[in-house]
């Protein structure tokens, strides 16, 4: 039996404005949840210029904090601290045979019905359901369709940190063919959704480890998850063509980045800033 492996994550953003700014309100998404196969065994958020954290879960039960700094400031630093435990992934016999026929049970469609819809980031463009269509119709089980999908996009799709921005929409991605880990999940999430499959984004971290194979570890990753009536939600990265294994370290999740953004916020003031993110991931 595979054994579980435990990471700790260390993760700082850092803003630094060209003028004091004031009124600053930010929600972050970095301490996860318990999920099917991860587990949270701490987490320590640090924030400065200091203030306090509010906790709550949103829609999605992820859990989420909110600040507000309202006094005058020229930096903020978020930094957080986690350590998690993750756990193989199996699938049982009645997961590899799903069709799409199956999804139609109505407790499954109660439980899945918001990722089977348009959101923010992720439409369905009649040239991406085409190509959807094209891609995964010899291929009757949903579990295959969803490989298919994600090795077509990785086949197909050039990583680039400079051809996108974080507001790119999925036709603009699509029609580049390239694009980062953000970019390739909502294109997945757009060929998944318009077939029927229903498909929520991912965002988290990746162990890269020693080999230093892996595309998108240096920053925050992305992925999609599709949902399997016996395990539930699977993750699948069109970034590295692989499933999300022990590997892949889960914060939160939505219908797309905008619901699972690790830092987002306003403030009133200069709008000259400069980011600067550090990510570290180590086996424990």
């Amino acid at each position: 039996m595979n054994s579980s492996l435990r990471y700790q994550v260390r993760h700082r953003t850092a803003f630094y404005y060209a003028a004091p700014v004031s009124g600053s309100a930010n929600t972050l998404h970095l301490h996860p949840s318990n999920f099917s196969h991860q587990r949270t065994i701490s987490c320590l958020i640090r924030v400065l210029p200091a203030t306090r954290l509010r906790a709550f879960n949103d829609l999605y039960e992820n859990i989420t904090h909110h600040f507000e700094i309202p006094n005058p400031h020229q930096r903020l630093d978020i930094e957080s601290v986690l350590k998690v435990e993750n756990f193989p992934v199996e699938f049982s016999d009645r997961d590899e045979a799903a069709i799409l026929d199956d999804y139609k049970e109505p407790a499954i469609h109660e439980r899945t019905w918001s990722f089977l819809q348009a959101s923010h980031y992720v439409s369905f463009p009649p040239e991406i359901w085409r190509q959807a269509v094209d891609v995964t119709c010899h291929h009757p089980r949903v579990l295959d369709k969803a490989k298919a999908l994600m090795s077509w996009i990785h086949e197909e799709f050039t990583y680039d940190l400079e051809s996108t921005k974080v507001s790119s929409k999925i036709e603009e991605v699509f029609e580049h063919r390239s694009g980062v880990c953000q970019d390739f999940t909502h294109v997945m999430l757009g060929m998944c959704r318009s077939i029927g499959i229903p498909a929520r984004y991912t965002s988290g971290y990746l162990y890269n480890g020693p080999r230093d194979t892996l595309i998108g570890a240096q920053a925050s990753h992305a992925w999609v998850e599709i949902f399997l009536p016996d395990s539930g939600w699977i993750g699948l990265d069109p970034t590295n063509n692989t499933l999300a294994d022990t590997r892949f370290i889960k914060v939160a999740v939505g219908r797309d980045y905008d619901d699972v953004a690790p830092v987002k916020g306003q403030y009133q003031g200069t709008a000259s800033c400069r980011m600067e993110v550090d990510l570290e991931v180590s086996l424990l």
